[in-house]
């Protein structure tokens, strides 16, 4: 009976891992269409926040390294590696393109949004590096940094939801009127979602029921994209700023099911 409880528990952290991977790959290489469409000149939804477009040359950087880190992840190829350098990447982003606008208008909610859904991607980016395998054809930096690394990435992780909770507590109204009409108890689902937001939070930071907490988060990520952004992008499919909120939630979400599949992570015994 232990060995099965085992093998269960395996395939389960295996089956969250894979799922995560694959959520956040998809929307990566969705991100990257979306700079294509823009670069080439092509009809379509272009990037919106918390992306940033205008000048030709890194937008087509943008373009060539989501597509490349998507593939990446989804293969498992250089996926260690490529996971880590997209976490630096997106971090150097948002402090060198964010940050002093951030900081210079505080109470708006808009730049809070955008900081901190980058810095939930950089840490779900780092968290799933340490969840793929080593390759050895690869020099990588010590096996230690890459889980030194995922765990800035949960607390990253963690510190975002913590502000998403204020904002959904802040402008509940604003956040009910987001949600389908034919879903009851709109506002009450507000401040619900701030709640589980915490509860996410102090469990990612802790690791007390992190296998739980990820599963939930990534479940009700999942929803968000089907019930919510499916249908407004729907009803607008050239909207970018729709269609890349939409994309970023299914990156979100994939984090949460990356963290529960890799909550039983520990260090290599030797150096990758």
């Amino acid at each position: 009976m232990p060995y099965t409880s085992f093998w269960r528990l395996a395939d389960f952290m295996d089956g969250s891992l894979r799922a995560g991977r694959l959520l956040f790959a998809i929307a990566m290489v969705l991100f990257g269409f979306e700079f294509f469409l823009f670069v080439t000149g092509t009809s379509g939804p272009l990037p919106g926040p918390p992306w940033s477009r205008g000048v030709l040359f890194p937008d087509w950087l943008a373009c060539a390294g989501f597509i490349f880190a998507g593939v990446s992840i989804a293969m498992g190829k250089m996926a260690r590696l490529v996971a880590t350098f997209l976490g630096v990447v997106l971090l150097l982003f948002v402090v060198g393109r964010y940050m002093q606008v951030w900081l210079s208008r505080l109470h708006d909610p808009g730049p809070w949004t955008v900081v901190f859904e980058i810095l939930a991607m950089v840490g779900g980016a780092w968290v799933l590096a340490a969840g793929f395998p080593a390759d050895e054809k690869i020099s990588y930096p010590r096996g230690s940094f890459v889980f030194q690394l995922a765990i800035v990435g949960r607390f990253l992780i963690a510190i975002s939801f913590v502000v998403f909770a204020v904002q959904h507590f802040m402008y509940a109204q604003f956040v009910a009127s987001l949600i389908p009409a034919w879903i009851p108890a709109r506002l009450f689902l507000a401040y619900f979602t701030g709640v589980a937001f915490i509860a996410a939070a102090i469990s990612i930071a802790t690791g007390i029921v992190l296998r739980l907490a990820g599963v939930l988060l990534g479940t009700m990520f999942f929803l968000w994209v089907l019930l919510l952004h499916v249908p407004r992008v729907a009803s607008a499919p050239r909207n970018g700023d729709e269609v890349t909120s939409l994309l970023v939630a299914l990156a979100i979400s994939g984090v949460g099911f990356a963290l529960a599949g890799a909550s039983g992570n520990r260090p290599e015994g030797h150096e990758a």
